[in-house]
């Protein structure tokens, strides 16, 4: 795997959203994270990224979130981890 990225954005949004009515995913999120590279690897196989509440192991080539905790527990039903779109700075 060549460069990993230093960080991403990932949204926590709500899976029965099915139409937006033109918002953005970003405007759709419950909850949003920038997250950082530990330099660490997950029990996944990906990176790990930590940040707000929010542990990540991201595939950054496809830019999937692959596992993930939020506050120290697995994701609600109904809610969707996805990596925005934008880049943080």
């Amino acid at each position: 795997m060549g460069t990993v990225p230093r960080r991403f954005e990932i949204l926590l949004v709500p899976s029965h959203v099915e139409d937006r009515s033109g918002a953005t995913v970003e405007d759709s999120a419950v909850r949003s994270a920038v997250v950082e590279a530990t330099g660490q690897t997950g029990a996944s196989g990906y990176p790990r990224y930590v940040g707000h509440g929010i542990v990540a192991d991201i595939d950054p080539l496809t830019r999937t979130v692959e596992a993930l905790l939020v506050d120290g527990s697995e994701l609600d039903y109904g809610l969707t981890a996805l990596v925005s779109g934008r880049t943080p700075d």
